[in-house]
């Protein structure tokens, strides 16, 4: 099918042309092709733009009426010959403007930093830890209790973040998101198991937005031979991908497929997936459908549902080459053979789920 023929259906379907027989097509479709499933993404944001622009424009020419409608030397005259009654209404009533002008800049200051003008991060841009509620009087619980040595099932006081990790190595090296850990005072890991182990982060790369974390806890056991590698080198578009992690108290798999090599903004340090996922799902693993390490999820875009970013595996690999020997209590050696390769895709998650973690973060504040 050419470009614009798929073009036009995408027209008719959104302008609702089509017959109920002809939108299912489609949208059968859509799910079958993930090249159109971009295409109608992309076309459907486009479009939006245009209607954005357009109510723009319009809102201005509507402004520019308005104003020329106004007569401001007759209504500056108007004023300017009664100043008293300006200044009546300004003694009369200057603490409820000053009130009210109080409240409308809060409120302003409010909308601009929840919606994340006020940060650095770009408000179209999620990063995917995920914030735990916070229970009432946990604050003293935490002071009195952070640094107490912790039971096999890890501490009872509620963490302030949590996401996804998994394993480099089987003697207890995991790797996350930077932004998960960044100023944590405490960081343990939970297997699939419910076994929590405490960690401490070993090395960071903020270019990269990763943290190398080591279990130093006597309770932790071996894990085995890792059945999965590391990708070298670049993944194709239209791959099938998939990730597992944790943006529930369970495991959750998410299936999808390669959309770009490059991620928000064009960044080639990653790449853009159409993947499920949600807040808890950073620092989970990106595999090909072979079970190769491609990718470490790290956001995703909310202006548009359905794309997610992944750090390459290659800038995965190099950050782990650059940590100083110094750093680490014991080397660790990556796998070379892939063992994953050739099972369905539920013999693959049965055997990863062990190697993917629960990071809980603590902040003694």
């Amino acid at each position: 099918m050419r470009d614009n023929q798929v073009t036009e259906m995408i027209e008719r379907y959104l302008d609702g042309e089509m017959t109920i027989d002809e939108r299912a097509e489609f949208e059968a479709l859509r799910k079958k092709d993930a090249t159109v499933e971009t295409k109608f993404t992309e076309h459907k944001h486009f479009t939006g733009l245009l209607k954005q622009y357009s109510e723009r424009l319009d809102m201005e020419h509507r402004l520019n009426a308005i104003h020329s409608e106004i007569d401001v030397y007759t209504l500056k005259e108007n004023l300017m010959s009664h100043p008293s009654l300006v200044i009546r209404l300004w003694r009369n009533h200057h603490s409820k403007i000053s009130v009210a002008a109080s409240i409308a800049i809060f409120a302003t200051l409010v909308t601009l930093f929840f919606t994340g003008y006020l940060t650095n991060q770009d408000p179209r841009y999620q990063q995917l830890a995920r914030e735990v509620t916070k229970i009432k009087g946990e604050q003293s619980v935490i002071k009195g209790q952070i640094n107490r040595p912790m039971p096999k099932t890890g501490p009872t006081i509620t963490a302030k973040f949590r996401a996804t990790g998994f394993a480099l190595s089987s003697d207890g090296y995991i790797v996350t998101n930077l932004h998960v850990v960044d100023n944590a005072d405490s960081v343990y890991v939970q297997n699939a198991d419910g076994e929590s182990f405490h960690t401490k982060v070993v090395y960071t790369q903020p270019e990269y937005d990763i943290a190398v974390l080591q279990i130093n806890d006597p309770s932790f056991k071996n894990l085995g031979v890792i059945p999965y590698t590391f990708k070298k080198g670049k993944s194709d578009l239209g791959e099938e991908v998939y990730t597992l992690g944790y943006p529930t108290d369970d495991v959750v798999f998410g299936p999808g497929a390669l959309t770009s090599a490059a991620g928000y903004h064009g960044d080639s340090t990653e790449y853009q997936v159409s993947v499920p996922v949600n807040p808890g799902n950073s620092g989970g693993p990106l595999l090909d459908s072979k079970g190769n390490i491609i990718g470490v999820i790290s956001g995703k875009q909310t202006q548009t549902q359905g794309f997610a970013f992944a750090k390459k595996s290659n800038f995965l690999l190099k950050t782990i080459h650059d940590i100083p020997a110094d750093s680490l209590s014991k080397t660790f050696n990556l796998n070379t053979k892939n063992t994953l390769a050739g099972l369905s895709r539920p013999q693959q998650l049965k055997k990863l789920r062990n190697y993917v973690f629960i990071v809980k973060v603590y902040n003694n504040q």
